[in-house]
């Protein structure tokens, strides 16, 4: 699995294009049959309770997506929070398992972990 994070805009999908998937192959749907997942932090914010459950589904993507969550200032309300911390130890749970870790910033992907696969 590759796992590509950035912030919103940094270029996320366009590299996930550039290593040879289309748009269909995306989605936001963790259960289903297409390669790469992409927005995991919206998929979290709508409940962090499914972490744990999601997490085996996940790691059987070929690429995953997450924007970052956790830079600036921490939110006063709960579910905030608890979502920002769910989304960042999902992330490291990921990368762990991850063959390849992308940051994307500006449209430049700086390559954190592992190699990508030869094209």
């Amino acid at each position: 699995m590759i796992l590509i994070l950035g912030g919103e805009g940094a270029g996320k999908r366009s590299f996930a294009l550039s290593l040879g998937y289309c748009e269909d192959d995306f989605t936001c749907d963790v259960y289903s049959d297409k390669p790469v997942l992409i927005n995991l932090e919206k998929i979290l914010r709508e409940d962090c309770a499914c972490a744990d459950d999601i997490f085996a589904m996940l790691c059987k993507k070929s690429v995953v997506t997450c924007c970052e969550v956790g830079s600036g200032i921490i939110p006063l309300d709960k579910h905030e929070r608890e979502y920002r911390e769910t989304t960042g130890r999902m992330c490291v749970r990921l990368a762990r398992e991850a063959g390849c870790v992308v940051r994307m910033t500006a449209g430049i992907p700086m390559i954190l972990k592992g190699e990508l696969p030869c094209e």
